[in-house]
């Protein structure tokens, strides 16, 4: 077991188990190490992390660290301390933005008192680059609740986080490692046309040369007014990714959501990572139980998966194309553009 506490001196060091400290009977004065191993010295003021959690987070003492597994962008690990686990993710190439993003989208559902998502506490840069982001460590368990309350939960946090300032986010933030821009607009119509699909056809123009997806694309999106017919449209607070690996349940069997992608948006396109999401009908059932579902409910679904398919297009490459260019195409077919 690795014990790290705050010491009266500014530094803290990590020994070997073999090494041992021994002194020169004969020269009291000039210690030597015998069968040194190598060692590291960190001062607290080096790592932000070590830092916050040690004075902050109120920990006297880290008991253990542990490498979580998940995602493919950012390094996770668990930090075990005297006063409970805390989840920290770090990035060695991307600044803060990433981390503040997303510390606001944990914030902002947090503070709905709705479905579990684990509370953020501290966001900042790395003393040599990148940055880190640590939240509370939410034990996971057994699925017991299952779909019905994740829907039943989703909906009251849709019906909750409202904003006044239209369709948007104060920051922009990703979705993946794609930029995702929120730039604050007042119609749905518009903001999901430039920001979400325009956005993404522009990325495949500009790294594929994919002049015949981004022409059709915008086609599409300048004539989007019709899938929208006597839909009363609030901006609701969106996670932003909802699949599966973005859903989880905590020890006592209740949903949890991670790593969002938040902003406000149409309720509807929570669900446009629904392929790889697994929702079944009880999932449904009790979400339009809470949020009842709007005329045309049916015929918006693929233009919520459209952007999600682009994205992953422009992420992993052309096996996404298809589908993308599928939905596409059928859109254009159905609107006789």
């Amino acid at each position: 077991m690795v014990v790290i506490s705050p010491t009266p001196s500014t530094s803290l060091s990590f020994f070997s188990s073999q090494s041992r400290l021994s002194f020169n009977t004969s020269s009291p004065s000039k210690p030597f190490f015998t069968k040194p191993k190598p060692f590291a010295i960190m001062a607290m003021s080096e790592d932000p992390v070590l830092n916050w959690i040690l004075t902050e987070g109120k920990a006297t003492q880290i008991t253990k660290t542990s490498s979580v597994g998940g995602g493919c962008i950012n390094l996770a690990t668990r930090y075990d301390t005297d006063v409970g686990p805390f989840f920290v993710k770090t990035n060695r190439s991307i600044g803060p933005s990433m981390f503040e993003g997303e510390a606001l989208g944990l914030k902002l559902m947090y503070e709905t008192n709705t479905i579990r998502v684990p509370k953020p506490f501290k966001v900042g840069s790395l003393p040599r680059g990148g940055s880190y982001i640590i939240m509370e460590f939410v034990e996971f368990g057994a699925s017991r609740s299952g779909q019905a309350a994740l829907g039943r939960k989703l909906a009251e946090m849709h019906k909750a986080g409202k904003s006044a300032k239209g369709f948007g986010f104060d920051v922009d933030n990703t979705i993946g490692s794609t930029p995702q821009i929120n730039t604050w607009t007042s119609d749905w119509i518009d903001f999901y046309a430039k920001h979400r699909l325009g956005y993404q056809l522009k990325l495949a123009r500009d790294q594929y040369g994919d002049s015949s997806i981004y022409e059709k694309g915008h086609k599409l999106a300048k004539n989007l007014a019709p899938l929208f017919e006597n839909v009363v449209i609030e901006p609701c607070l969106l996670h932003g990714d909802l699949w599966s690996g973005n859903i989880t349940y905590d020890k006592n069997g209740e949903p949890v959501i991670l790593d969002p992608a938040c902003y406000y948006g149409h309720s509807e396109a929570e669900f446009g990572m629904s392929w790889c999401a697994g929702f079944g009908s009880s999932f449904y059932n009790s979400y339009f139980e809470v949020m009842p579902k709007q005329p045309g409910f049916e015929k918006r679904r693929e233009l919520y998966l459209l952007y999600h398919y682009l994205n992953h297009y422009n992420l992993f490459g052309s096996s996404y194309r298809s589908s993308a260019m599928s939905i596409i195409e059928d859109y254009l077919r159905m609107l006789r553009i």
